[in-house]
């Protein structure tokens, strides 16, 4: 049987002749002992369980630390590989750029080359052609050709 404490103040032991009844005395002073045994008992186990919550509540809390600082760790590492990508990426369309303006350089210097080279064949065909004209002219005026002279 459990005692509160406000039981306990109203509990009237009854007198005897010489005092208080012992008997009465002695198993209410064995009922109080044992309440105060099983408060205690509980107040221990209480106590144990609030330790072990507390120990439990300080584990998660260094868990929701460590699971914020690895987060913040990955988005910061992110962000970073994000803006690394767009720098490589800026880098490599510039390369491409620049490969592309040496590429169509090279192109119109050598169609220029060989716009060139075409007006010096053409040179050169009108003017064999020319010499072949008028060396068919030379023939018919008795001059003498090339071959004929060597």
């Amino acid at each position: 049987m459990t005692i509160t404490p406000v039981e306990l103040h109203h509990i009237e032991l009854k007198r005897g002749l010489f005092g208080y009844r012992r008997q009465a005395v002695d198993r209410l002073l064995e009922e109080i002992a044992e309440s105060f045994e099983e408060v205690w008992g509980e107040r221990a186990e209480y106590a144990d369980r609030i330790e072990q919550l507390q120990s439990e509540l300080a584990r998660h809390h260094d868990l929701e630390t460590l699971l914020r600082t690895t987060l913040v760790t990955a988005e910061k590492s992110a962000h970073e590989l994000r803006d690394q990508a767009k720098r490589e990426a800026h880098l490599v369309v510039e390369e491409a750029h620049a490969e592309a303006r040496s590429v169509t350089r090279a192109a119109a210097a050598e169609r220029e080359r060989l716009h060139a080279e075409a007006r010096r064949v053409r040179a050169l065909l009108e003017a064999a052609l020319e010499a072949v004209e008028h060396a068919g002219e030379d023939d018919g005026d008795g001059t003498k050709t090339e071959r004929e002279a060597a």
